[in-house]
């Protein structure tokens, strides 16, 4: 029986590859690859001659009995296209049948965005919760968030560029309003490390539209909050300075750090009264 290597490969730049990862790479028998050509550059890069087959989110369940097999009498590594394999790609069907057909599995410790992003974001790292990617689609995305309102471990997530600023402006929406750190293109040439309250990186992004891996993460909620008459007391002298409800809404949720929508739904129950 094989042994199934499960490799963090370097996310960005290919000096975090460990000494123990290339060993292994360049003693197996197979690289199953998330992404072959991602694969091939980092081995090129290093020499290692091993022969590399796809395994990625479209054949993963047609290659997994090939996997398997091959499992049967040789050593296969798992690499996904950067970073630990497993942590939201398809290695996860693959480890989980290999445990369950008898093979020993090993992890190769190494690179992960999801740990660089927290390390270096200024929040609390003793409790977190990692979210994975967040839904496409709006109303999907918001539901899921507001499940999350009174979290108080930091939340973790992934993003991509081109919906960061919905994102954004969802997060200021349900959870009110937060510090957080955006983190893009780690360990790489343009990495960088924005940090601010939801509104402030907002702010950022509108002026310079982020490009590349993008990871989130979110300060939990304070432990306490407040109650809603002081939220409503707030209202109201904000009400009497003739502000309109979404601006007192917005300057509510920040003091109270209860979500917006949250603010202005007790606003509207106020002029319903």
């Amino acid at each position: 029986m094989g042994t199934l290597y499960v490799v963090g490969t370097p996310i960005g730049n290919l000096e975090d590859i460990t000494l123990r990862a290339l060993r292994i790479l360049g003693q197996v028998d197979l690289i199953a690859a998330e992404d072959t050509r991602a694969a091939r550059k980092l081995l090129s890069h290093y020499d290692v001659k091993t022969p590399v087959t796809s395994y990625w989110e479209q054949n993963k369940l047609a290659k997994l009995a090939y996997m398997l097999e091959t499992l049967q009498e040789r050593d296969v590594a798992l690499i996904s296209r950067a970073g630990m394999p497993g942590i939201s790609d398809p290695g996860y069907e693959l480890i989980k049948a290999a445990i369950e057909n008898g093979c020993t599995v090993v992890p190769i410790p190494g690179p992960s965005a999801l740990v660089a992003a927290l390390v270096v974001s200024g929040l609390p790292t003793d409790s977190f919760l990692y979210l994975g990617f967040l839904p496409r689609k709006r109303g999907k995305r918001t539901r899921l968030l507001s499940t999350f309102v009174g979290e108080t471990r930091t939340l973790v997530a992934f993003e991509a560029p081109h919906r960061l600023l919905r994102t954004l402006k969802d997060i200021e929406e349900t959870l009110g309003e937060r510090t957080l750190a955006v983190t893009r293109e780690l360990t790489k040439m343009h990495e960088e490390v924005v940090r601010g309250t939801t509104d402030e990186v907002i702010r950022h992004f509108e002026s310079n539209p982020p490009r590349g891996e993008v990871t989130l993460v979110i300060q939990g909620a304070e432990a306490s909050s407040w109650d809603q008459d002081r939220v409503e007391r707030a209202l109201r002298r904000l009400q009497k300075e003739d502000l309109s409800g979404s601006e007192a809404a917005k300057e509510v949720a920040k003091m109270s750090r209860r979500p917006r929508a949250e603010v202005y739904s007790i606003w509207l129950s106020m002029e319903d009264e």
